[in-house]
């Protein structure tokens, strides 16, 4: 284990020390791949402080740990940001959207799944819920709301979309963290073709309410093949 030497810490400092405190929690989270070993005995050590100095700026652990989950996902709304750059298609943005949450989740696997490891309280929103409200979910529904105004779906369905949306592009990558083995292909084929199926099949849905009725669905797409 690496113990930092720490001199003490000029006055005003208490910002700089909580970012030292988070850095390095992230690196024994990513070390062990959990978080069992992220004491903050052990975070004190590493920073070269003692454990009373960790509570000045964090209660305790889960504090902690959500403080290190939010700095994670702030990271990816500039990951969202480079992956829709220059892209008109409101419909290529939601698809490029998804996948590059998964590729960020698929890249960071330790920080990922401590980051939805428990469940969220509506009541008082973590600092998690609170930066992918702010990045990430607005990204999504900006996007959506682009689709709804081409008539793609209703813009009373905007937030269900969404939620589809980013439930299929979680559920990939969940998956994909947990069994990399079942041939997801290269450069994530497999994850594009799955969202352009919730994206596209939302769509047909939201336009043709008989669609929803699996008979009538199936009449339709025989009738589409045997053109």
């Amino acid at each position: 284990m690496t113990t930092r030497r720490r001199a003490r810490s000029p006055r005003g400092a208490g910002e700089i020390l909580a970012e030292e405190i988070i850095e390095a929690a992230g690196e024994l989270l990513v070390e062990h791949g959990d978080d069992t070993a992220m004491s903050i005995r052990a975070v004190a050590n590493r920073v070269g402080v003692t454990p009373p100095s960790i509570y000045l700026h964090f209660a305790d652990k889960d504090a902690l740990l959500d403080a290190v989950c939010a700095r994670y996902f702030a990271r990816l709304d500039d990951q969202l940001a480079a992956a829709t750059e220059g892209i008109d298609d409101p419909l290529d943005r939601a698809l490029k959207l998804g996948l590059a949450y998964i590729r960020f989740a698929v890249a960071t696997p330790v920080l990922y799944r401590v980051a939805f490891g428990k469940p969220a309280d509506a009541a008082h929103p973590s600092k998690v819920d609170q930066v992918l409200a702010a990045s990430a979910y607005t990204r999504f529904v900006d996007t959506v709301a682009e689709l709804a105004d081409e008539g793609m779906f209703g813009h009373d369905e905007v937030n269900e979309v969404v939620l589809e949306l980013w439930a299929a592009a979680h559920g990939v990558a969940s998956l994909m963290l947990a069994k990399p083995g079942l041939g997801w292909g290269d450069e994530f084929v497999r994850a594009e073709s799955m969202l352009k199926a919730v994206c596209l099949g939302r769509a047909l849905m939201s336009g043709h309410a008989d669609f929803r009725d699996p008979a009538t669905a199936r009449t339709w797409l025989e009738t589409l093949r045997s053109r």
